[in-house]
């Protein structure tokens, strides 16, 4: 994900880019509190350093190449950009341990910060869908190893474990690497399987086409100034699955509000922008369907209202 500034300077990036290194010591910094929580929740889940180690190579790899998609591709265009921010998940002191309560990776990924406007949509799109792209190649071979390491054990009622919704991508290449699943038993997911878990879903989210999401880009860069009108049509489908699938579509439909509808435009929207960038967004497309989770931690409105 990346995020225009309130007032972007209106001009062509075209002027020697500074130093990546200028400024950087939050980036620094967030990026090795990122990398103890997330091996922290690793080593404690798994208890091991190897489970905290493969985690975080795991989920990095996936991040990293997300956001360094986007940040080489402005540099290509020289279009100011910061280097990544990574988040850490909050953590709260409990006696000699600490608790993650609102993540169970450690991190709620990455993002950078465009301080430029973009010349053209041929420069937006390129770098609205590098991230994406980058992300889901590296996340493709980290799934792959994570189903070959995750054991087949037998089923448990959901209050002794934590279930997790299925991605079509997922649901393709376990019975190809594993075998069918017999009734009574279920995929344990191990390190690697949780980052590329969470590296399907980081890709489902940032594709949504809705403002300056990344999906919000690729569409603008189509549509214009109607790419309005997916992206509030997108936010109403949010609204629909709150009704359908359950209540954790309440955050998502207020995160999409708050990042809002609108895309703002570049420096040249009447550039074209050519059928193989439109073939690339049918790649999108495509990606964002495989990686799509209607209910990713299967929480429904009966489980809000059962008491256990």
């Amino acid at each position: 994900m990346w995020v225009f500034p309130p007032s972007a300077p209106a001009y062509a990036a075209r002027a020697p880019l500074p130093s990546p290194w200028k400024g950087a010591t939050r980036n620094v910094v967030l990026f090795v509190l990122t990398a103890v929580s997330v091996f922290y929740l690793g080593f404690s889940e798994f208890q091991s350093v190897g489970g905290g180690l493969r985690l975080l190579i795991g989920l990095f790899s996936i991040l990293l190449a997300h956001e360094m998609g986007h940040y080489l591709m402005c540099r290509y265009y020289r279009v100011d950009a910061t280097l990544p921010f990574f988040i850490p998940s909050p953590w709260i002191p409990l006696g000699l341990t600490v608790w993650m309560p609102l993540s169970f990776v450690g991190t709620f990924g990455a993002l950078i910060r465009i301080r430029d406007r973009f010349p053209d949509r041929k420069s937006l799109f390129d770098v609205g869908v590098a991230g994406p792209l980058a992300g889901f190649v590296v996340c493709l071979p980290v799934l792959v190893l994570g189903i070959l390491e995750a054991p087949v054990v037998p089923d448990v009622p959901r209050e002794f474990g934590r279930s997790i919704g299925e991605p079509l991508l997922f649901q393709w290449l376990v019975p190809l690497l594993k075998g069918n699943i017999p009734d009574g038993a279920t995929l344990t997911l191990g390190p690697l399987g949780q980052a590329a878990w969470f590296g399907l879903l980081v890709t489902a989210l940032n594709l949504m086409p809705v403002g300056q999401l990344d999906g919000g880009h690729v569409v603008y860069a189509l549509f214009r100034e109607r790419a309005v009108v997916v992206s509030r049509i997108a936010w109403w489908s949010c609204i629909a699955m709150i009704a359908l699938i359950g209540p954790t579509w309440i955050l998502w439909a207020v995160l999409l509000r708050a990042i809002g509808m609108r895309h703002p435009p570049t420096l040249d929207d009447d550039a074209p922008l050519g059928r193989a960038r439109v073939a690339v967004a049918l790649v999108a497309l495509v990606i964002f369907v495989l990686s799509f989770l209607p209910n990713p931690f299967l929480f429904t409105w009966s489980d809000l209202f059962t008491s256990r």
